[in-house]
């Protein structure tokens, strides 16, 4: 076991799930891939996800230093959400995963809005 920011991890690989860990991160920072996304976008974008679990996930996230939120001083406020250069950094892999998933549940006709 190791020890990082007061957490124990198994390995490396413990460590990088826990920064996406959820349903709904992995998805986030697909989306983020694209691009920067207002609040609102990102909740039609991923359906069903709830405003606090958003909002919550947003949260970790940014704390995580994988996203950054920027305000802007306009009114009414607008903020928009991208990804770091951390966070860009999982994209590729997140994207090998959706490609994994995709070749081996083709019945699954899941597709990423």
């Amino acid at each position: 076991m190791s020890e990082y920011d007061n957490r124990q991890y198994i390995c490396s690989l413990d460590l990088g799930f826990d920064q996406i860990r959820g349903k709904w991160k992995a998805v986030i920072l697909c989306h983020l891939g694209e691009g920067p996304k207002r609040f609102l976008e990102l909740q039609r974008m991923t359906g069903s996800i709830s405003q606090k679990m958003l909002n919550e996930s947003l949260r970790e996230m940014e704390a995580d230093g994988l996203i950054h939120k920027e305000v802007f001083p306009e009114t009414p406020p607008r903020v928009e959400y991208s990804l770091t250069d951390k966070g860009s950094g999982l994209v590729p892999a997140l994207r090998i995963i959706e490609s994994w998933a995709k070749e081996y549940y083709p019945d699954a006709d899941l597709r990423c809005k």
